[in-house]
């Protein structure tokens, strides 16, 4: 009989689990823990007879929460919880207590998950354990709530249900950008203010103002985001890149482009780098503004700071010049993009075939075609709309046909605007039971339907003669409560004219 040490069993088990523990921290390192070979190394953990240390466990369990997807192993929190539920089924406790960091942990997988319903639950068996819950615990309560749209109920957990003195900047920037993201700003703004007036030690940081700010632009409240970037630099908080940038893209957007300039000069004398955003927002707001001399004055100056245009820059300024007639300047700019590094996205393409939609450069526009084939980029609804638009025009109806059919068999669902194309298109070239046959098979298909597709088709009937089913067109809107307007920028055309004859007949 071998002679045994005191201790000396003991000593084996912890070091088997510790083995295991190691073999599954390598496999996941490594992409290679499957789900079964964890469940089987974990059951193989919960057998031991000596006590796991909480921190070892709780190590793992924190590896797996944030473990990237991996061929072996795509959702790392699932399988925390999953093993965890193992243990907790087996009444494990003898291998390890779970403690607050256990649950802290497992709620946080529940927010990655998006099985935020899960949370409340976890929640309730650390209460169920007289474990005190800290401040990382209820941040990811927190969470949870307001990923399920109970921010009310969030905000009380945190103005009752939380020590007072527990709260951090988190704790609230979880219920601010919540408020924010429902559209209720104003309910952010008004915690926000709460915060700073009580002193907290905590006080609101930049991210929560930034938050605020850029709800509030969100909501059309431009004036009160300015006010409040004001106020938070009263309040000593430094603005970041991300809260210049969200002014300045307000400002912009408001069309207060002279305001934005002085944010820009204020943003760059404190110190803050502009960046691509920075100068997107400005570029394109001159861009709409018309004010491509000042376009041309950002590039130059993004040039000079280092900064390199994107993508969303490139379009920008191809959409300008595509606007006003100068599709070749735009088409120049399309083909350098990717010498420079960016590949032309499917909104690069859309405004370069919008661009030679409205020359009517039908050959430019199949060269596109076959570009974007090469390139992997299949259409949208956006794109084919373009090219049924433009080949329907030009009375193309067999090629616009075509490209509708790929777009059905492509998955993707014709809108009122295509029909309309391909309506219109029929109507241009007398093609009057094709026009009905699409009309009726968008009303089918519960497209949304108005007076503008009516006046298509009743204009359609009128100018090939055909008066009796204009006037059943006229009398089907009647019914329907649908009553044609005339296009405000054109004044009353012959078609609408005709309309009004017949409806008072």
């Amino acid at each position: 009989m071998p002679h045994v040490r005191p201790g000396s069993s003991s000593s084996f088990i912890s070091s088997r689990a510790n083995q295991l523990l190691s073999k599954l921290h390598h496999h996941l390192g490594s992409g290679t823990l499957r789900p079964e070979l964890a469940h089987q190394l974990f059951d193989n953990l919960l057998e031991q007879r000596v006590p796991v240390s909480a921190c070892a466990l709780n190590g793992l369990f924190a590896a797996l929460a944030c473990a990237p997807p991996s061929a072996a192993c795509i959702d790392g929190p699932a399988l925390a919880i999953a093993l965890f539920k193992r243990m907790a089924r087996a009444g494990c406790r003898q291998v390890m207590a779970p403690t607050n960091h256990t649950y802290s942990i497992l709620i946080e997988c529940c927010h990655s998950l998006r099985r935020s319903d899960l949370g409340p639950t976890f929640f309730g068996l650390l209460l169920k354990t007289g474990i005190t819950a800290n401040v990382v615990t209820f941040n990811s309560l927190l969470k949870c709530l307001c990923d399920m749209k109970q921010t009310d109920e969030a905000l009380g957990v945190l103005l009752h249900r939380m020590p007072g003195d527990m709260p951090d900047v988190i704790s609230y920037s979880v219920i601010i950008k919540s408020f924010c993201d429902n559209r209720r700003s104003q309910l952010a703004l008004d915690l926000l203010r709460m915060v700073t007036k009580k002193g907290y030690d905590h006080s609101p940081n930049v991210v929560s103002y930034t938050i605020i700010i850029d709800g509030l632009i969100k909501e059309g409240e431009l004036s009160k985001a300015c006010a409040l970037f004001h106020e938070m630099m009263q309040q000593g908080v430094v603005p970041n890149v991300v809260t210049y940038n969200s002014i300045i893209d307000g400002l912009c957007k408001g069309r207060a482009l002279d305001e934005a300039e002085v944010v820009l000069r204020q943003m760059v004398d404190s110190g803050v780098r502009p960046d691509v955003v920075t100068y997107n927002s400005l570029i394109h707001g001159y861009s709409t503004s018309g004010q491509f001399e000042e376009v041309v004055r950002l590039l130059e100056e993004m040039r000079g700071q280092g900064v390199r245009p994107n993508v969303f820059t490139c379009n920008t300024v191809m959409a300008y010049l595509c606007k006003h007639g100068r599709t070749k300047e735009a088409a120049e700019l399309f083909y350098s993009m990717a010498e420079k590094g960016h590949k032309p996205n499917m909104v690069s393409y859309s405004i370069m075939l919008h661009g030679y939609a409205i020359e009517g450069s039908l050959a430019e526009m199949t060269d596109l075609c076959e570009l974007m084939a090469r390139d992997g980029i299949a259409p949208d609804l956006h794109c084919f709309s373009i090219l049924i638009s433009a080949y329907a025009k030009c009375g193309m109806m067999d090629v616009a046909i075509l490209f509708f059919k790929d777009m059905l068999k492509q998955g993707v669902n014709p809108d009122e605007v295509t029909y309309l194309a391909v309506i219109a298109g029929y109507c241009r070239v007398g093609m009057m039971d094709d026009a009905m046959e699409k009309f009726n098979e968008m009303i089918d298909m519960g497209v949304p339907h108005n007076a503008t597709v009516y006046r298509c088709m009743i204009q359609g009937y009128l100018n090939h003669g055909d008066f009796l089913k204009a006037r059943e067109l006229i009398t089907e809107m009647k019914t329907k409560g649908i009553h044609p307007r005339p296009r405000k920028s054109q004044g009353i055309d012959p078609g609408y004219l005709m309309t009004q004859l017949f409806t008072g007949a």
